[in-house]
């Protein structure tokens, strides 16, 4: 069955040419409603290519799960049956193993501190740590810091957490933090995870506050607690095999665009971030501020693997937080 729907896919959505004969349309897959900061700076994006194009290259964008989890949207890309999609890095570091440095907990003293490095050049070393697998990295768009929600249970101290089944994300760095805070991680999809709180397959997740709000998981969670423990960036990815198929121009239209739209994503983001914890509130969430150094504490042994095993990786993110504090 998967290998019929692989190649239905693929027979769809290749590079196909549109109504003016020098037209280009590529399709870009992503998970996000239409109302989330992400899905609104991807809009943006393909607006921008065309424009740059001249209407000669599109940008077709498909949201909502359309084309299937961000997995499977990895995996077309990868056979190069769909050209563009978003994924967080969690998942792509299971295809890009560098990449599951951003999955660490409390790595990134602030959002100033995850700019630098997301523009640094250790940030495009770390886009293009994919390619082996025909998967390069365009940009990144900032998710902000992710905080757990649960139906019953506030979560003020790691203690909460023991024993809760908490959803996470198909990422062995993300199941270990979970693990490390005495929470039983439990990977499910994100399109699946509104039913999974429904029917009790887990008792809570963690994200951040424009996911929980926009996925309307406040309707049953009606607790947020923002520590804060981690910040996964979203990746703008493209095709290798169809990329490399792409002439100069093109290439330059596309990775402009994506530049752009990165910076517009995150005056989206900010503004999103603020307008959903009132909006939580008003619909009766009650959220919680936490002592931060009671999880840091507690996780802070993955940290020191990362420092023991990849010092020269750890040392360049120490020292982008110095030139951020400058």
């Amino acid at each position: 069955m998967r290998s019929v729907f692989i190649l239905f896919i693929s027979s769809i959505f290749f590079i196909s040419c549109g109504e003016k004969e020098e037209a280009k349309s590529l399709k870009l897959a992503h998970s996000l409603s239409l109302d989330h900061p992400v899905h609104q700076a991807l809009a943006f994006f393909a607006e921008r290519v065309e424009e740059k194009s001249k209407e000669k290259l599109i940008i077709e964008v498909y949201p909502g799960g359309q084309l299937g989890s961000e997995r499977q949207s990895l995996e077309l890309l990868q056979l190069g049956g769909l050209a563009m999609t978003k994924v967080s890095s969690a998942v792509m570091e299971n295809f890009s193993p560098k990449l599951r440095v951003f999955g660490y907990p409390y790595i990134f003293k602030d959002r100033e501190h995850r700019y630098k490095l997301y523009d640094s050049e250790l940030g495009n070393e770390l886009l293009l740590d994919g390619e082996q697998y025909w998967l390069r990295g365009l940009t990144y768009f900032d998710a902000g810091s992710r905080s757990f929600y649960t139906k019953d249970t506030p979560i003020e101290t790691p203690a909460d957490l023991k024993g809760l089944k908490i959803r996470v994300m198909q990422s062995p760095t993300a199941i270990n933090l979970i693990k490390a805070l005495g929470g039983s991680p439990t990977p499910v999809s994100w399109g699946e995870l509104y039913t999974s709180l429904q029917q009790g397959v887990v008792e809570g997740a963690e994200n951040n506050l424009p996911s929980f709000y926009t996925s309307r998981h406040y309707e049953i969670c009606k607790n947020f607690s923002l520590d804060e423990h981690s910040a996964i960036p979203d990746i703008l990815v493209i095709s290798t095999q169809i990329y490399n198929k792409l002439s100069s121009e093109e290439k330059k239209w596309i990775q402009e665009a994506a530049q752009e739209a990165s910076v517009k994503q995150r005056e989206l983001w900010e503004i999103a971030e603020k307008e959903a914890l009132e909006a939580i509130k008003k619909e009766g969430v009650k959220v919680t501020y936490p002592d931060k150094e009671l999880f840091k504490e507690k996780s802070n042994h993955i940290i020191k693997v990362l420092e023991k095993t990849e010092p020269e990786l750890y040392n360049t993110i120490q020292e982008i937080k110095n030139l951020a504090n400058e």
